[in-house]
């Protein structure tokens, strides 16, 4: 099994959270979130949409259903997958083996094994042939696999970039990266390796920079393959707000962008910084810092996300997932 795409999917995951508003209704098993004006609803293993004023707007008549993305939802029924609106109406037929979520005005569909796109009528514009589809496309293209090779197709199907490589991944920034040989570098949107492959592996760039490895080592390059932040470091975390997390000798901390330490490392862990702020742990508590360093938040808290719309949550009761979060803003109050 490679685990290099589940390593890289994993690295893109949000490291912050959005306060949860969930309309006031009752009579279901469960009630999600609110996303886009409307909140998933359970009543007896049954799914389907309310909006915020607790109105029914997708019949909970589904077995599992996804949120809306560009206006579709993604529903399950009979083992199937197809699309509602955001009336309830089915306007994909519920026909396939398996769908994505809508991105760039396409979405991915699996049939007999095989894997295309259609777009928000239905229509198959990519035929259905590809062994494997990256989840959607970026910045014009997506990643496609066939005969155990990778390339790049466009939205009208037409391969761009030649399926010879062992894998590859979406375009950030104008540049992907992909594998050959057990090896990474990266291409640009013609198909020209613009960055040798030679690295153990690489990531997103993100701020014009890009965290790749070697020997088990972490640095920065960029744009045009320079060095800019030597491979030196345990651990690193992407560019966010013009600052990284880097790890040595299982401690963390922060540099900028010219490899400049500007956070000491000395935590046991951290977060990107967000909104401002970074969250950090020390003796099994965490807080949070300022880029100056300062610590604006005191060490209290058994685990924490990072701050959006100048909220966090935050858990007194052990790991957020295992408790019973709250919020908090950037001066460390509580939000009820």
């Amino acid at each position: 099994m490679n685990i290099k795409p589940l390593i890289f999917a994993l690295s893109l995951l949000p490291l912050s959270a959005l306060a949860c508003e969930k309309p006031q209704v009752t009579g279901y098993d469960d009630v999600g979130c609110l996303r886009n004006g409307l909140a998933k609803v359970e009543q007896n293993e049954k799914y389907g949409f309310v909006d915020k004023t607790g109105k029914l707007i997708v019949p909970v008549q589904y077995d599992w259903v996804w949120y809306f993305s560009e206006d579709l939802a993604s529903v399950k029924q009979n083992g199937k997958w197809g699309f509602v609106d955001k009336t309830g109406k089915v306007v994909i037929p519920i026909q396939y083996d398996d769908t994505w979520e809508f991105s760039e005005g396409l979405a991915k569909v699996r049939q007999n094994d095989k894997y295309s796109f259609i777009d928000k009528t239905g229509k198959v514009v990519i035929p259905i042939q590809y062994d494997e589809i990256a989840e959607g496309f970026s910045e014009g293209l997506a990643a496609v696999k066939k005969n155990r090779k990778w390339g790049y197709i466009n939205t009208s199907g037409k391969i761009v970039i030649p399926l010879q490589y062992d894998y590859a991944w979406d375009f950030s920034e104008g540049l992907a990266a992909v594998e050959r040989n057990d090896k990474l570098g990266y291409v640009d949107k013609v198909g020209n390796v613009v960055i040798p492959i030679q690295y153990d592996f690489a990531w997103d760039f993100s701020e014009g920079l890009a965290k790749v490895t070697q020997n088990e080592k972490y640095g920065f390059i960029d744009k045009t393959g320079k060095v800019v932040i030597s491979v030196q470091y345990d651990e690193a975390g992407s560019f966010s707000e013009g600052l990284a997390r880097v790890g040595q000798n299982n401690k963390r901390g922060f540099i900028d962008k010219t490899g400049k330490v500007v956070i000491p490392i000395q935590y046991d862990d951290a977060l990107n910084f967000s909104d401002g702020l970074a969250g950090v742990k020390q003796n099994d508590k965490w807080g949070f810092v300022d880029k100056a360093g300062k610590v604006v938040i005191p060490f209290q808290y058994d685990d924490v996300r990072g701050f959006e719309n100048g909220m966090a949550e935050a858990s007194l009761n052990g790991e957020i997932i295992f408790s019973e979060p709250f919020y908090i803003d950037k001066t460390g109050k509580r939000i009820d």
